[in-house]
């Protein structure tokens, strides 16, 4: 297959267009919207990651736009994915919910998808990661390798399952540990959430989960340098340090573009709101640092495989 790509200047946001031979049944080109830049994250990173793969499975053009936040700049962006024959739009963040609920009537050859919102319509899905059981098993983590029995979270937001889903874990593991959880309120304030660290740090958090995918790279680097331990966030994050992040709570967002893509081409996609968990492959712990102990591990894998099983966490059964 051969693949051309044009970049385009268009009310002045920049779009690249992936060209190939031709398209699938239903789906023709595909579009993104991201609220910054495709490159600047590990989620934004990973929606670009999906749409490239449903470029390269599905032989369809795909578009992409960024810096897309007002509504009307997503009316804006996709008039023009519709000039160009887009049937499927993904909106990467929970903002784009109420705007594609809004706009999609008047768009009724496109549907709307878009994540972590309970926003829907007949041509709107939204994507939720059931993010409760992975920050579950990270806790169950943290309260194992805690040496101050202090651990912590460094949180984007507090709607957050995952950090529930943390502190449970924590309290399953080692009921003596202590959960000290911190807001950043944003997913791309790093300067707050490395001000949040040092505070935990003087604190004696010796294990640290950042939730905001902008900033937890950056806090598992300091992390690294302090000697304490970290769980990454979003995407596998043991490059950073394979021995101080002890694992990583895994979205496979590429992924899941892929699949819905697949349900829209076999007109299998629906309005309405949609979970995916272990069970649906498209979230997973990552590598286990050496620090871990072998039989820890080994318990860890049987708890995950038991819930993928049963549904039920290991505080439930």
């Amino acid at each position: 297959m051969k693949f051309s790509i044009v970049l385009l200047t268009v009310i002045g946001i920049s779009t690249i267009l992936y060209g190939c031979t031709g398209y699938d049944d239903n789906l023709q080109r595909v579009g993104m919207l991201v609220e910054h830049s495709a490159h600047d994250n590990a989620w934004s990173r990973e929606g670009y990651k999906g749409l490239k793969k449903i470029n390269e499975e599905f032989d369809a053009e795909v578009y992409y736009k960024e810096d897309i936040q007002t509504k009307q700049e997503v009316i804006e962006a996709v008039d023009e994915f519709s000039e160009n024959g887009v049937n499927l739009v993904f909106g990467h963040s929970n903002t784009y919910g109420k705007y594609f609920v809004e706009i999609a009537p008047s768009y009724p050859e496109i549907h709307f998808v878009y994540f972590n919102g309970g926003e829907f319509g007949d041509d709107v899905t939204s994507l939720n990661f059931n993010s409760h059981a992975m920050g579950f098993f990270a806790g169950m983590v943290a309260g194992k390798m805690t040496d101050t029995n202090e651990v912590a979270v460094i949180g984007a937001f507090e709607w957050q399952p995952e950090i529930e889903g943390f502190y449970e874990g924590v309290k399953y593991q080692n009921r003596a540990a202590e959960v000290n959880i911190k807001y950043v309120n944003s997913w791309n304030d790093t300067k707050k959430a490395m001000q949040l660290y040092e505070q935990l740090h003087d604190e004696n958090a010796d294990v640290i989960y950042p939730t905001g995918d902008l900033y937890s790279a950056q806090v598992l680097k300091e992390v690294s340098e302090d000697g304490v331990y970290g769980i990454g966030y979003v995407t596998d994050q043991s490059s950073i340090d394979e021995k101080q992040v002890l694992t990583s709570t895994v979205q496979h967002v590429s992924d899941l573009y892929v699949r819905i893509a697949e349900k829209f081409n076999d007109n299998e996609l629906r309005g309405g709101v949609l979970t995916f968990d272990f069970q649906d492959g498209v979230i997973s712990m990552g590598e286990f640092s050496p620090e871990v102990p072998e039989d820890f591990r080994e318990k860890m894998n049987e708890a995950i495989e038991s819930y993928e099983e049963t549904d039920l966490l290991p505080n439930e059964q």
